[in-house]
């Protein structure tokens, strides 16, 4: 409970939360069509556009709430994949040793000395941004890390007498992780979990910035891409409600999913937090 109090886990659930909110609710809270020609071009903010529109009209606003809709669709997509497949992996690897153990140890490592940043342009250059399979490729490559942390949990775990009990009455790899492993594991999943996340926005945000990303989408990126690309745009007004925005949201965003993998970090590493306590008490 202590840690559910810190004031990171605090702010850092409300943006992340808000964000949340803005996504699940994109179609009510979104005053236009993202995609619709909602005015003049390069309309400063009013009463019908709060944050202006851009070169051919359409709305800031509404392209910034359905934006928050890709961001969170990559990353949490991006981050369970990465997760389900880390946990899977290191558990098996944990739990029947031997050749299945070396074997997926061996593939970690393979995919652990790839480099993620110039495979995922690649990627996204050779398939003009396809959203699925962005998601697919940063779920393989994210996972290698957790399967690690997974397994010495899980080799740990495999000593206690509960498992062995278990493992005597017939319990399968999958009941024992579903019954056993993943309750506790549970702090150290969902603190990877939240960091994945806050990559996948960010490299998503990156690509797209770079002109990586689905053309046909909205995305925060795309936005800023399209701002800069403007000939003359920090010459008038118009920089400060169509390159702000997308800004700030993409920064807001990683800063969330920063500050709560923060503050769930003595979730995932509790002597971390004992030797905190001891160092303010001496």
């Amino acid at each position: 409970m202590k840690v559910l109090r810190a004031p990171l886990v605090i702010l850092g659930g409300c943006l992340v939360g808000g964000f949340t909110i803005l996504a699940l609710l994109a179609p009510l809270l979104a005053p236009y069509d993202p995609r619709a020609l909602a005015g003049s071009g390069l309309e400063p903010p009013s009463a019908d556009h709060l944050l202006g529109t851009n070169l051919i009209g359409q709305d800031i606003l509404s392209r910034i709430i359905w934006g928050s809709r890709s961001a969170l669709e990559v990353g949490v997509g991006a981050a369970t994949l990465a997760v389900v497949m880390g946990v899977l992996v290191g558990v098996s690897a944990g739990l029947l040793g031997g050749v299945v153990d070396t074997l997926a140890m061996r593939t970690v490592d393979v995919l652990l000395a790839l480099p993620n940043l110039p495979l995922v342009v690649l990627f996204a250059a050779l398939t003009g941004g396809n959203r699925a399979g962005l998601i697919l490729l940063m779920g393989i490559l994210f996972f290698p890390p957790i399967s690690r942390i997974v397994r010495s949990q899980a080799l740990s775990l495999r000593q206690r007498g509960f498992m062995a009990a278990a493992q005597g009455f017939g319990g399968g790899v999958l009941y024992l992780i579903r019954r056993h492993f993943v309750p506790a594991l549970g702090p150290i999943i969902v603190a990877e979990f939240v960091a994945f996340v806050g990559n996948a926005i960010s490299l998503e945000a990156g690509l797209a910035f770079l002109g990586l990303g689905d053309p046909t989408g909205v995305s925060w990126g795309m936005m800023m891409r399209e701002a800069l690309a403007t000939s003359g745009i920090y010459f008038t007004p118009a920089w400060m409600w169509w390159v702000l925005p997308p800004g700030f949201a993409v920064t807001l965003a990683i800063l969330g999913f920063a500050f709560l993998g923060v503050g769930l970090e003595p979730l995932m590493n509790p002597r971390s937090e004992s030797r905190s306590m001891r160092a303010i008490q001496s």
